[in-house]
């Protein structure tokens, strides 16, 4: 997309010098006013972090208003950074994808205690810094076939929703049987969630670039209406103090590290995979549509990805998920963002924020699960980009996105997948097609599966 002619409204130079200056406002054809509008937006589309991560994070036994604390500081410092370090109109916060992975899979799903799921968030952080910091980047986005990229972003998607359905109870596991089952249709929770989500689809085919946070508001408002969600009488029900950060800041546990080194690497690695390749696909996404995107490459892409790996790093040491590159980030830069002036307006936002803690007991299941659902149905769309006409790439495919929510771990879908991968190749006669990192990283799950698991 090409770069917006600046306003005729613009201050004059004398008062914004330094700001035009720091920020290359004039070389990107943009002004002060058009960033605060695009950062505005931009939050407005991506607020309803600030409640679905401390409910998820909550279900996995992290004390819930911290969460939220560290939560909202977790996309301030990530954002800034992204904003003053990079200069890049993306914003930063705990991403779904990896929060579903931390809650579900590592604490609920492997028994880790999330002190030590937290070192592991902060260890795959550092090795992304690295290998950013030593250009082995480009190498491992070729390693990895696009298939792979495509299967894990679709069956996270997949994940992510069946969380959204199992939170309201509109789907439910038959304990005996182990069979998923449609819940009651008579439950006012399971009703409003329903509500909730044809608001945020409409929205969302309406081209509503704010429909999930909007979507969540409008599900809440009703849930008041109808006596099934707490209505706020006052105002301290709506802002008060910022709760204490005490009980998660500073809790990483590296032990895992000695103590089950295969779980905790396995842990390790899976982040880095998911992280990896979202933040590049998001970067280079949102850069191309703010015109960031010279021959292929990102200006100033590196500083991006670093900025990444080091919200990672300050997320985990506050205590919440991995923190990435979110894709709302492009309602802003359609809304005229084209640099950092854009994330810091974003990220002081999420500042203000802060202040908002007792709206946790507002936002409930109900009021989450369409947000989780929507979340989905978005990241599900990269089905379409997968060749399946080419056996051996949609058997890896199938398996990576169906085992996700199958066997109820996007770790288990990515490793079959990798695993499945260099073997169809073989049976296809195209083993020149792998790379010998793919052969390596499948030898390593497979290892894991056999022995190291037991």
């Amino acid at each position: 997309m090409p770069p917006l002619k600046p306003e005729a409204t613009a201050a004059t130079p004398g008062s914004v010098s330094w700001i035009d200056k720091f920020f290359h406002l004039s070389e990107r054809g943009t002004t002060i006013r058009r960033e605060l509008l695009a950062g505005a937006t931009t939050f407005l589309s991506m607020a309803y972090v600030l409640f679905v991560v401390p409910q998820v994070l909550s279900e996995a036994g992290m004390p819930k208003e911290s969460v939220f604390v560290a939560t909202a500081l977790a996309s301030v410092v990530g954002t800034l950074i992204m904003g003053l370090y990079a200069n890049y109109p993306v914003a930063q916060a705990p991403g779904m994808g990896l929060l579903a992975f931390f809650a579900y899979s590592v604490v609920l799903g492997m028994n880790i205690p999330w002190p030590k799921a937290l070192g592991a968030v902060f260890v795959s952080g550092f090795i992304f810094f690295c290998l950013v910091l030593f250009h082995v980047r480009e190498a491992i986005i070729a390693a990895i076939p696009d298939s792979l990229k495509y299967a894990t972003s679709a069956g996270i998607g997949l994940f992510i929703a069946l969380i959204g359905f199992k939170s309201v109870n509109l789907v439910v596991i038959n304990p005996e049987a182990g069979i998923p089952r449609l819940g009651s249709l008579h439950d006012p929770n399971i009703l409003l969630a329903l509500f909730g989500l044809a608001v945020t689809v409409i929205l969302l085919a309406r081209r509503v670039g704010t429909a999930v946070f909007y979507g969540m508001v409008i599900t809440a408002i009703t849930g008041m209406l109808f006596g099934l969600i707490p209505t706020p009488h006052h105002l301290s029900d709506i802002a008060g103090s910022i709760p204490s950060l005490q009980p998660t800041l500073g809790k990483l546990d590296f032990s895992g590290l000695w103590l089950h080194p295969s779980a905790f690497l396995f842990v390790v690695f899976t982040i880095l995979f998911v992280d990896f390749f979202d933040a590049t696909g998001t970067l280079l996404a949102v850069g191309n549509q703010a015109g960031l995107l010279r021959e292929g490459r990102l200006v100033g892409g590196g500083r991006a990805l670093i900025s990444d790996a080091v919200a990672i790093m300050a997320g985990a040491w506050l205590g919440t998920s991995s923190t990435t590159s979110y894709i709302e980030s492009s309602t802003g830069v359609a809304a005229g963002g084209r640099t950092g002036l854009t994330a810091v307006t974003v990220a002081l936002l999420f500042l203000l924020g802060l202040f908002f803690a007792p709206l946790l007991h507002v936002v409930t299941p109900a009021v989450t699960a369409p947000a989780l659902i929507t979340v989905g149905i978005l990241m599900a769309r990269n089905l379409l980009r997968i060749r399946w006409e080419e056996v051996d790439e949609a058997v890896p495919a199938f398996l990576t996105v169906a085992l996700m929510p199958l066997t109820y771990s996007i770790a288990n879908g990515i490793a079959f997948g990798v695993m499945a991968y260099p073997l169809m190749k073989v049976v296809r006669g195209k083993r020149k097609d792998v790379h010998p990192f793919l052969w390596g990283l499948a030898g390593v799950f497979l290892l894991y599966f056999l022995v190291l698991s037991q």
